[in-house]
């Protein structure tokens, strides 16, 4: 019975090892696609072969070609959004910045910021005192 066992137990190790040996012999298609764009990537470093590596194994950048040297498009956008900030600053420029960013550049500019409502809000409330100025501003300010 132990000798059946062993015997047993020999033969599906030997034959687990030839299906595995049999596996391992050719490479996936995501273990080629890292492999091509691992050769084409030598001459890159640091974020360059960083951001070839990504599209390249995405799917973006055929293997082969050369990634772009202009600025990714996030670079580029920071570069197109801070020349459009210029003259704003502190909480405006920050929610200018962060709409710019992802896109929603029109929506900021609908959208006052709470210091620029205040301040609008304050303009118009000229004349008015006490009781009914708080009323005006609490009413205005809601929007």
């Amino acid at each position: 019975m132990t000798k059946n066992l062993m015997l047993a137990l020999g033969l599906s190790l030997c034959l687990s090892g030839v299906a595995m040996a049999e596996s391992g012999g050719s490479a996936t298609a995501q273990q080629q696609r890292m492999k091509d764009c691992n050769a084409h990537a030598t001459d890159k470093k640091g974020d360059e072969r960083k951001a070839f590596m990504s599209a390249c194994l995405s799917g973006k950048e055929a293997p082969g070609k050369d990634a772009p040297k202009a600025a990714s498009s996030q670079q580029q956008r920071m570069k197109d959004c801070n020349e459009k900030a210029t003259g704003k600053k502190g909480d405006e420029r920050k929610a200018f910045m962060s709409s710019c960013l992802s896109g929603k550049e029109e929506a900021a500019k609908a959208a006052p910021t709470q210091q620029q409502r205040m301040k609008d809000c304050n303009d118009k409330a000229t004349g008015k005192k006490g009781d009914e100025r708080k009323a005006f501003m609490s009413s205005c300010l809601k929007g």
